[in-house]
């Protein structure tokens, strides 16, 4: 986000992202495949890029 200059303000009121979805993302909690779609279409980036597989 900060790369590309948005900003969490930005994210909820112009994207129409839930503030809850973002919390989930920056706590490292689960979140669906279409929230994780929605943050690269508006970030511009790959899947890679701001979400990695962990092994427990």
């Amino acid at each position: 986000m900060e790369e590309k200059e948005i900003t969490q303000y930005a994210l909820i009121k112009r994207y129409g992202v839930s503030p809850g979805q973002i919390t989930r993302m920056k706590r490292n909690e689960s979140v669906s495949t279409h929230t994780i779609e929605m943050f690269c279409k508006i970030l511009s980036c790959r899947v890679e890029d701001i979400m990695e597989y962990v092994e427990e």
